[in-house]
C-alpha cells in the first residue's frame, strides 16, 4: 500500500512538474520565411493574394479546392472540414486564418517588402500559433518549425518558380 501511495503521489508531483515547466514556455509562436523574387511586385502580390492562384505554388495546393464565398475566391480547404479563409489584404500583407477547428489558433500571412536590388520583392510568409496553457500543446511548440518550415520554404520556392516563368 505504501509502494501505491508512493506511485500516485510521484506521478501527481512529477504531472505538476511538467506543467509548472511549460508555463515559461510562450503562449504564441510564430515561424517565418522569407525568399527574394527577381520579378515585379504584382506578378508575385497577384498569386498571394488570389487564393484560386494558390494551386500554383502552395504546397500540396494543386489538389485542395478553393472555397468560394459570393463567387470570389476566399480560401482554400485542407482536409476533414478544414481550411485556410482569407482574412484581411493590404497593399503589402494579405492573412488566412485557419477555419474549421473548434477555436482557431493558426493565422498564415504573407508580407512584401521591396527587395535590396531594383525589381527584386521579398516575400515573408508567416504562421502564427496560439496556444492554450496544455503541457502537451506547449511542449509540442519546440517541433512547429520543423513541421510547417520545410513547407513554407517549398511553397516559397514554388512561388518564386512560378513568378519568375516567362
Amino acid at each position: 500500500m505504501k509502494l501505491i501511495k508512493l506511485g500516485l503521489i510521484s506521478l501527481v508531483a512529477f504531472a505538476l512538474l511538467i506543467t509548472f515547466i511549460s508555463f515559461f514556455f510562450p503562449s504564441h509562436v510564430r515561424i517565418s520565411r522569407a525568399v527574394d523574387i527577381q520579378a515585379p511586385k504584382d506578378s508575385v502580390w497577384n498569386r498571394i493574394k488570389d487564393p484560386a492562384r494558390w494551386r500554383e505554388w502552395y504546397p500540396g495546393g494543386d489538389s485542395l479546392p478553393v472555397i468560394y464565398v459570393y463567387a470570389k475566391a476566399a480560401g482554400i480547404g485542407i482536409k476533414d472540414e478544414k481550411g485556410l479563409l482569407l482574412k484581411d489584404i493590404t497593399d503589402s500583407t494579405v492573412t488566412a486564418e485557419e477555419f474549421g477547428a473548434a477555436r482557431s489558433r493558426i493565422t498564415s500571412g504573407w508580407q512584401c517588402y521591396e527587395g535590396y536590388r531594383p525589381g527584386t520583392v521579398t516575400i515573408q510568409w508567416f504562421m502564427d500559433f496560439r496556444l492554450r496553457w496544455y503541457p502537451w500543446e506547449k511542449f509540442s511548440s519546440l517541433l512547429l518549425d520543423k513541421r510547417f518550415g520545410t513547407m513554407m520554404e517549398s511553397g516559397l520556392e514554388k512561388l518564386q518558380q512560378a513568378a519568375t516563368k516567362k
